[in-house]
């Protein structure tokens, strides 16, 4: 290794998976992924249909030890072959976000080693980099379970909000919908699966935000709408022909976004720096990913997504950020705090919050 290579443990806690990863960084920006492991909470949680906070904590703090280890192994690292501990500090289900955050401060102070406590909407937004080489700046869609937001990328800690939901995100939808019509957790792919044989246009649902010509999203009036044609459906046919045009409504809506976002992007770059990235968990679902591939050519924009790997949540992307901030010199101190909810463009989300505090909503 050269002096300037940078090799972080990731570690990511902020929901249902116990990730541990080992990422390394070349001063040219070359990454290599040494390790990446995952372990599911689905069994545990699928018999409530959902993720319970409580239940996905304490299997963090049961696994967080042996994934971490084991991540280092299959990278043939040491500790004392680390530049750097990087670990998730929210947004998310604070309850885990600490177990991943405590372990990673343990660990730092343990070996003498900084610590960068990352934001997992940054992970996801530098996720297309683990295996793609994808040059700053570039516009991002970043659609998940728990977000759904257009942002300009500048680079690690430039961030800016162009639009964000202002109720639920695409994946949270697909995942409450796919629930009414009983399909077992986890919701959306087995949403898309049942939509394969599905006929989009046998049933007509509401198109969100029409008129509006921000980057706003909204998939409350269309998850509602879908939970009360699944409550009269009969067969499995309907069923599927249900989820073929929820499946068929998201991906309309995200496309159109992306598609204004494009536009204005490009005019304000002067046609310079088209590239289109679209990360987090929806970005795995194939029908969305077409689409967006599709008005992405016609824009003259280039395209890229995570591998499916890396969609959704992993730790290589939070090692991946912290590697990039470490390559800055920047790192944090060891009270950081574990946040539930976290923004990445803070002054947007300051000067123009989507949700009022205390209501129910997007974590970002």
């Amino acid at each position: 290794m050269t002096p300037d290579t940078v090799t972080v443990l990731g570690l990511e806690t902020s929901c249902d998976e116990t990730a541990a990863a080992v990422v390394r960084q070349a001063a040219d920006g070359r990454v290599e992924v040494l390790s990446s492991v995952i372990a599911s909470q689905i069994a545990q949680h699928a018999p409530f249909g959902g993720v319970v906070p409580e239940i996905a904590a304490r299997a963090h703090v049961e696994s967080i030890d042996a994934i971490a280890a084991r991540a280092l192994a299959d990278a043939g690292v040491e500790f004392a072959e680390l530049t750097g501990v990087a670990a998730t500090a929210g947004p998310g289900l604070v309850g885990g976000v600490m177990v991943g955050l405590s372990f990673g401060k343990a660990v730092a102070l343990a070996r003498g080693l900084p610590l960068v406590a990352v934001n997992h909407l940054e992970g996801h937004a530098v996720s297309a980099r683990l295996a793609a080489d994808v040059g700053y700046p570039f516009l991002l869609l970043l659609v998940s379970g728990g977000h759904c937001q257009l942002l300009a990328v500048e680079g690690v800690g430039a961030c800016r909000r162009l639009g964000s939901t202002i109720d639920d995100a695409a994946g949270e939808a697909f995942d409450k919908i796919a629930k009414t019509l009983g399909l077992p957790y986890p919701g959306g792919p087995a949403l898309e699966k049942l939509a394969e044989r599905g006929d989009p246009q046998r049933f007509e649902l509401p198109r969100m935000l029409l008129g509006r010509k921000d980057l706003a999203f909204s998939f409350s009036g269309l998850k509602t709408a879908a939970a009360r044609i699944a409550e009269g459906l009969t067969s499995d046919g309907e069923r599927a022909d249900l989820a073929a045009a929820v499946q068929e409504a998201i991906a309309a809506q995200l496309t159109e976004r992306s598609d204004r976002a494009m536009a204005g992007y490009a005019a304000e770059h002067g046609g310079r720096d088209q590239r289109f990235v679209v990360a987090g968990g929806v970005a795995a679902n194939r029908t969305v990913r077409a689409r967006l591939e599709a008005v992405a050519q016609a824009r003259g924009f280039s395209f890229t997504a995570p591998l499916l790997a890396y969609c959704t949540d992993n730790a290589a992307m939070i090692a991946l950020a912290g590697a990039e901030r470490l390559a800055r010199g920047i790192s944090d101190p060891l009270d950081a705090p574990a946040r539930p909810r976290w923004p990445l463009d803070e002054a947007a989300a300051a000067a123009a919050p989507t949700h009022a505090p205390g209501r129910k909503g997007a974590k970002a």
